[in-house]
């Protein structure tokens, strides 16, 4: 079988055309578009701002370690995953070569790089919360919910008022989560929580239905949906506000929390797996591995032989 013809791209142009194409070619979520498109941009901007036009292997490579310098590695992951996407589809519509084929990205550390928050510290945060006025409600319910429903920013993002619903007894919010189309996940909403949240709404009048559960209180954008980015930035402010000013601890914290104050409880691995809507369990034993190494007495013992002699 004879290779399929490539196509030499004679310019920048060119590149950026394939983009185009390449952009109403994924069949992908909005946001899952949104984020390889924005990586691809990046390097066709680069390769514009360098004067390259026809990017070679060597380019690519170039372009990462640029990343590594600047970026995490997660982040450079990212941007090399979706040029290789990229220039896999070129290949195979014959218009450009796979130059970024095996191309790596950066080496991703298993374990959690973000602080997780005790029970005392929550408490801390949420009573410095003045749920007195609108805004502290709704801050209060959305960080409240996010530790005791281990709940991603998105997901906070996604929830309408609708989504709570009940179950078995139980008051639940049905989740739309990371990668999903429909709300087929649940986490349950403890009394302590469900409360604000019912006093919360009561504020917005005739809210109700597909109208998000948290919504903006700004003057531009009164009554619309919060978006994953405007939820962190709310729980980062409430997080400094209250003391805990650190670049170890962002929205995903209260995740990491709930995780780890579930193994904490003595729950089962297999049931905080279940909790946290991981799919692999291995996910979930990176928390407990953390925990069992925290409570490793090693180091404490050599010092005393050392410096105590005993």
């Amino acid at each position: 079988m004879k290779p399929a013809t490539v196509k030499a791209l004679p310019a920048e142009r060119d590149l950026a055309d394939a983009y185009m194409d390449y952009v109403g070619f994924l069949d992908a979520t909005p946001r899952t578009v949104q984020t390889y498109t924005g990586n691809i941009r990046q390097f066709i901007k680069w390769t514009q701002e360098n004067g390259i036009q026809r990017p070679t292997r060597q380019d690519i490579i170039t372009y990462r370690d640029g990343l590594r310098e600047r970026c995490k590695p997660s982040t450079v992951q990212s941007y090399i995953t979706a040029l290789r996407l990229f220039f896999r589809w070129t290949a195979q519509a014959g218009l450009y070569p796979n130059i970024a084929e095996h191309i790596k990205g950066a080496k991703l550390d298993s374990n959690h790089k973000k602080d997780y928050l005790n029970a005392g510290q929550i408490k801390d945060i949420l009573d410095s919360i003045n749920t007195q006025e609108a805004k502290g409600k709704r801050d209060y319910c959305i960080i409240a919910l996010m530790v005791t429903g281990g709940l991603r920013d998105i997901e906070v993002s996604r929830a309408n008022i609708e989504d709570l619903q009940q179950l078995g007894g139980s008051t639940v919010l049905y989740l739309q989560g990371k990668g999903r189309e429909e709300r087929t996940d649940f986490v349950k909403v403890v009394p302590a929580v469900e409360k604000p949240i019912r006093e919360y709404l009561k504020t917005r009048q005739q809210a109700k239905g597909k109208q998000p559960l948290f919504s903006s209180l700004s003057n531009n954008s009164k009554g619309q949906r919060l978006s994953p980015k405007s939820i962190s930035s709310i729980v980062k402010s409430r997080l400094i506000t209250a003391g805990y000013n650190s670049d170890r601890l962002t929205a995903h914290s209260l995740r990491h929390s709930a995780v780890t104050l579930s193994l904490i409880g003595g729950l089962p691995l297999e049931e905080v797996q279940q909790f946290a809507r991981h799919r692999n369990i291995s996910t979930t034993q990176i928390y407990a591995h953390n925990l069992e190494r925290a409570k490793n007495r090693s180091e404490d013992t050599i010092a005393n032989s050392i410096f105590t002699g005993k």
